[in-house]
């Protein structure tokens, strides 16, 4: 029972967190946030025994990446002060893909339930995870996860240089605030 209580608390501080961190209007809050966010992850994955994992996340999300996004959003100076408008023009496309969404990810469920066969267990070391990644095939004569792990590092290239051609653009830059150095007068040498 307690299980189930500490994962209801780390599911609504979850979801709590991701509401704060795309509904508030400062960057540095919506980093904050999402840093929680990572943070309750990765004790949602200790609490599945999966300490691994949870140093994983805590060593590359909430240290790495938050750390980047922070130092992005400092350093940008065209974004000091910059407020984030929430909303939407077209507030239907977006209620369209997340139906899209929930339904792919209801039939994969769906066909996880259905499945003939359940998964053999692996062994739970760092050495046997880094072989189910990186051999072609188990010992079990499963296929290794280095197919997968190679699509999944093609893709997030793939959203990497469409974040770099997106940020890139050049275009009408109005909504972007900018700052106007002044100009010091010129002292005149006698």
């Amino acid at each position: 029972m307690g299980a189930w209580i500490a994962f209801g608390v780390m599911a609504l501080l979850m979801v709590g967190g991701g509401l704060m961190a795309v509904t508030t209007r400062d960057l540095v809050r919506a980093v904050f946030w999402l840093a929680g966010v990572l943070v309750v992850t990765a004790a949602l994955y200790a609490s599945l025994a999966a300490e691994f994992v949870a140093a994983v996340q805590i060593l590359l999300y909430t240290g790495g990446v938050v750390t980047l996004m922070l130092f992005a959003v400092m350093l940008t100076r065209r974004l000091t002060g910059a407020h984030i408008s929430i909303g939407s023009r077209e507030p239907l496309k977006g209620v369209f893909m997340g139906f899209a969404t929930f339904l792919i990810v209801l039939a994969a469920v769906w066909k996880g339930l259905t499945w003939s066969a359940p998964a053999q267990p692996v062994e739970a070391n760092t050495a046997a995870l880094g072989a189910a990644f990186l051999s072609p095939q188990l010992e079990s004569g499963q296929p290794g996860l280095i197919l997968p792990l190679e699509v999944l590092s093609l893709l997030l290239l793939i959203a990497m240089i469409g974040a770099i051609v997106i940020a890139r653009r050049d275009g009408p830059r109005a909504a972007i605030p900018t700052l106007k150095r002044r100009r010091r007068p010129r002292e005149v040498s006698s």
